[in-house]
């Protein structure tokens, strides 16, 4: 199987290989790549070139150009630079707003009965579904360096969350690190977190990690690779487990370029 697998990948990176004027175009806007080295730019490269064959984009009142999907396939690849490219082959559509986009949904509260909410999102992810992203966000992104912000990121920290079928903060883990010990770190900032903010005071993350464990990670993941001095600052703990789980280090590569 492996055998056919590693057949497969070489077919499709020479058959379907990105030019080089489209990834340069793209990737040089990405300020988040600062740091890596020659060989993790290739490797990110070959990612994105598989990336680019399994998805399929479509544009909601825009159109999807080369130069969009090559930028999007580079952010959602940085994350399994070190891991298993097949992490994100289960599922196929990423779905492109030009802006903020509203959703409904049904909530229960405490009493049992249902409310209908109308929420404005940037991004979203389903369950082995549709990766839904706002244009207008990833554009921000890249003009506001390092305020860990980065719709991508987040949304495929969802995907690798939901990878054992709950989206809970809970990624599977590799074989040599403890679920215990995660679970008391992300539980014990998640807990922090939601207290200082309760208190008023400054934390420096975002306040949407607050509202789920599941949300804590995918914000938690952005602040890794694009502002992880602020991470280790509100918890060397969760960035320690983040660097052992990604299989980076971005404050060393972020220390290294500046």
């Amino acid at each position: 199987m492996n055998f056919f697998k590693r057949m497969k990948t070489r077919y499709v990176l020479r058959r379907h290989a990105l030019r080089h004027g489209h990834w340069q175009a793209a990737t040089g806007k990405l300020w988040m790549l600062d740091g890596l080295s020659a060989v993790e730019k290739a490797r990110l490269r070959k990612l994105s070139t598989l990336f680019l064959h399994q998805k399929n984009f479509v544009g909601i009142g825009l159109p999807v150009t080369q130069e969009m999907r090559v930028m999007i396939a580079a952010q959602a690849c940085l994350p399994i630079l070190n891991l298993d490219s097949d992490l994100l082959s289960e599922w196929t559509d990423i779905v492109i707003y030009p802006a903020s986009f509203r959703v409904s949904r049904d909530e229960m509260d405490r009493d049992g009965v249902v409310h209908r909410h109308e929420h404005t999102l940037s991004g979203e992810s389903w369950f082995k579904g549709p990766v839904v992203l706002s244009w207008d966000d990833i554009e921000l992104d890249l003009h506001h360096l390092q305020n860990g912000h980065n719709v991508i990121i987040h949304e495929i920290a969802h995907k690798l969350d939901m990878l054992d079928g709950t989206s809970n903060g809970l990624p599977p883990l590799h074989e040599s690190r403890s679920i215990p010990g995660w679970a008391t770190v992300f539980s014990t900032a998640y807990q922090q977190l939601q207290k200082k903010m309760e208190q008023g005071q400054y934390t420096g993350i975002h306040p949407y990690a607050a509202t789920s464990p599941a949300e804590f990670f995918a914000v938690s993941s952005e602040y890794f690779f694009c502002a992880p001095a602020v991470l280790h600052a509100f918890s060397a703990e969760v960035y320690e487990n983040l660097q052992s789980f990604y299989r980076q280090h971005p404050l060393i590569r972020f220390h290294a370029h500046g």
